[in-house]
């Protein structure tokens, strides 16, 4: 037996449709797009790609896309003036920055600087705090993205144990509060984690994301588990390179019930939530509630 493949692409397909029939609902009645700016500072390939995809699928949800591309020698003040600005703009809804930032330039005053309420990456110290709470706000795209794949294999999360394998503020602590507040038992494991491999193997639900790859085996897991593999990392074999997870995926397949392949699992997702963060930040600045 091997694990049933979690299609990351076609669900976040049908995100991105649903999302698309709201926009044009919330055009129809209101007159205005939700406008989301994503701004990148320097020229790196990867996120210059990820920049790229987003504005596109923007587009094609109907919303309103604002690029700034911006040269790796910015400033930091520069770029919080930019911030600034963005955050008293009607037609910007949505504010994102792409990382990583250059050396000159702090990720945590940058994240500081966006106003929670067009924060649609959900790290801000306010939209974090609520997450903790459990109150409604955004959360991370990616976290999200995590949830929603595995409730394609568990419909009612209620009472399974989840291990994230991670805990950074961008993945890995959002996503275990997200599956707290879905009622699950949750473990967060890192690198002081002193059984890491007996630790994943009480794991209904596994996400990884740790960066590093095929770190967890397939003797990790618990048979019939559910994996959801956020790492994207980037490896050489012959001189050519080619993307895998955290998760030995061969390995991992033949033990796990279902699991997220890489590419083409978690990472669609994020956009696809990204677009959804950035409609609820409209509708809320109307008084609606969030996107559905």
């Amino acid at each position: 037996m091997t694990a049933t493949i979690i299609d990351g692409k076609a669900e976040a397909t049908r995100l991105r449709g649903r999302i698309a029939d709201e926009v044009a609902m919330f055009k129809r009645d209101h007159g205005f797009a939700p406008g989301l700016a994503v701004v990148l500072v320097g020229n790196d390939p990867a996120s210059e790609v990820y920049v790229r995809n987003k504005a596109t699928q923007t587009r094609e949800a109907g919303m309103a896309s604002f690029e700034y591309r911006l040269p790796e020698s910015l400033t930091e003040r520069a770029l919080l003036e930019l911030i600034g600005e963005l955050n008293v703009r009607k037609d910007v809804h949505g504010i994102l920055v792409q990382f990583p930032l250059p050396a000159q330039i702090s990720a945590e005053k940058v994240i500081d600087a966006i106003t929670p309420e067009k924060d649609v990456d959900g790290l801000h110290p306010i939209n974090a705090g609520y997450l903790a709470a459990g109150k409604p706000g955004l959360a991370p795209c990616t976290p999200l993205g995590c949830v929603i794949l595995a409730k394609k294999v568990h419909p009612n999360l209620r009472g399974l144990n989840v291990v994230v394998v991670g805990r950074s503020n961008l993945v890995g602590r959002p996503a275990a509060l997200l599956f707290v507040n879905e009622n699950c038992t949750v473990t967060i494991a890192h690198s002081a984690t002193r059984d890491l491999p007996g630790t994943c193997r009480n794991a209904d639900i596994l996400v990884a994301a740790v960066g590093r790859p095929k770190l967890i085996k397939g003797s990790w897991l618990k048979p019939g588990a559910t994996v959801i593999d956020v790492g994207i990392n980037r490896v050489t074999k012959d001189g050519g390179g080619r993307l895998v997870g955290d998760v030995d995926f061969d390995e991992a397949v033949e033990i796990a019930g279902a699991i997220t392949p890489v590419p083409g699992g978690v990472g669609p997702m994020t956009i696809a939530c990204l677009l959804a963060n950035t409609l609820s930040c409209a509708r809320r600045k109307l008084g609606l509630p969030a996107a559905a």
